[in-house]
């Protein structure tokens, strides 16, 4: 396939009239239309006005997107343990199957063809099974909770880590398009045993990486810090729970120390911003991270706390909050954001040839279409991308090579079908607190 349009390749590659050709999972070249296609003139052609690398949502919670809006104006532990969590163990099989396919189809409509994705404690199956045949590029995990979580939620600690150990060996493909993160929600809700046991898992598996929430709120910390004498970061480092194998999504609440450890260890961080904006947990230090060469990835978090999926508008998120924390206009330019949403998450995920354009590199290709009245003019491409496009300007994702959607249309599934299931539901949910 040959694919026209002006390309954005990464944050510093912008080609004009230019070309990206597909063949199989693997891109064979980019550069000018006009050689592409005297190169390749049998090649099935389409064009879009711009052309990008899926974007890479680093931390998302699929399976929660059966509660878009139920605990607007919240405070963190107050909405998890008040309203999520509670309806997360209401769930059966079947809903949690129709919540994850929701997040996805939400995912490929709006851009995003790889996410970081934090499930819940029972059915995770279902969404490895959506994400197969959805076709999302995905690091999925199994949550952990063995300790202070509410009814329906807590496990046994060993029961757990035996469940995950079931579904890596079930799902996990180090060189493929599904792979798995052990996956604890968080030191409060997490023993001791239960985070060295996470650590363990991973290290006795290809590939397997870690995946956690660190540092969201000051009474996550508090809590940790009351239990267990030390600050947060320090404590997930005294139990293995850092290092290049681990997300920590948030880290809004680190001391000097911790970002010292956060940089020595190699340990990828996940920017939320509309999360951390719409719960009141914070501002996180994203360019302290970034000037201490810390991995810094964006991350939509959950609809329920958000409430949309689309990495577009987390990326002007991202660049704005920035700039009225610190007052300066040049914080966290495009170029940056732009990075953090594409190949920063891809090397937090684990994805190698992911989230740029190039020969060689994986064909996970995002189309734009840019004539509409906020895409007018458009004096520079990743300016648009980062502040002025949204979700519903993707008409065209591809995955490995796979068209997911295309000309709006997503091609691998109903998706109407899909979105009445969730709202038939999301309506039998009991969500009241």
């Amino acid at each position: 396939m040959l694919l026209s349009g002006t390309v954005v390749a990464d944050a510093d590659t912008v080609i004009e009239d230019g070309a990206v050709v597909v063949e199989d999972d693997v891109i064979v070249a980019v550069g000018k239309r006009s050689d592409c296609l005297e190169e390749y003139p049998d090649h099935e052609r389409n064009s879009y006005d711009v052309l990008a690398p899926g974007t890479v949502g680093a931390h998302i919670h699929s399976v929660q997107s059966l509660g878009r809006g139920i605990a607007d104006d919240t405070e963190l532990l107050d909405w998890l343990f008040e309203y999520v969590l509670p309806m997360e163990a209401e769930l059966s099989a079947e809903e949690m199957r129709a919540a994850a396919e929701l997040g996805y189809l939400e995912l490929i409509e709006s851009g995003t063809t790889t996410c970081v994705d934090h499930l819940s404690v029972a059915h995770a199956e279902e969404a490895f099974e959506a994400a197969r045949e959805l076709g999302i590029r995905g690091r999925l995990g199994k949550v952990l909770m063995d300790k202070d979580a509410p009814d329906g939620l807590l496990e046994d600690t060993d029961d757990a880590l035996a469940e995950s150990e079931r579904l890596i060996e079930e799902y996990h493909a180090p060189d493929g398009r599904i792979r798995y993160a052990v996956t604890p929600r968080f030191a409060v809700s997490c023993t001791e045993a239960c985070l060295r046991g996470s650590r363990e898992l991973a290290d006795a598996h290809d590939g397997v990486r870690i995946h956690t929430h660190a540092s969201e709120n000051r009474g996550e910390i508090e809590t940790v810090e009351k239990e267990t004498g030390m600050r947060n970061i320090h404590w997930l480092d005294e139990v293995g729970l850092t290092g290049e194998d681990v997300v920590l999504a948030h880290c809004v609440w680190t001391d000097e120390s911790e970002r010292e450890v956060l940089a020595e260890t190699d340990t990828n961080v996940t920017y939320c911003p509309s999360s951390n904006m719409k719960l009141a947990s914070g501002v996180a230090p994203v360019l302290d991270y970034l000037d201490r060469g810390i991995n810094v990835a964006l991350g939509n978090d959950g609809p329920p706390c958000n409430n949309t999926l689309d990495p577009f508008t987390e990326m002007r998120q991202a660049s704005l909050l920035q700039k009225v924390d610190r007052l300066e206009p040049q914080a966290l330019p495009a170029r940056t954001v732009f990075e953090m949403a594409t190949v920063n998450g891809a090397e937090a995920a684990g994805f190698e040839r992911v989230g740029k354009l190039r020969e060689g590199w994986n064909a996970d290709i995002v189309g734009l279409e840019t004539d509409v009245t906020r895409g007018t003019p458009i004096h520079d491409v990743l300016s648009h991308l980062v502040f002025a496009a949204h979700g519903d300007d993707v008409r065209f994702t591809m995955v490995d090579g796979e068209v997911l959607q295309r000309d709006g249309e997503v091609v691998v599934a109903d998706a109407g079908a899909i979105r009445e299931r969730a709202r038939e539901f999301a309506a039998g949910l009991d969500v009241a607190p």
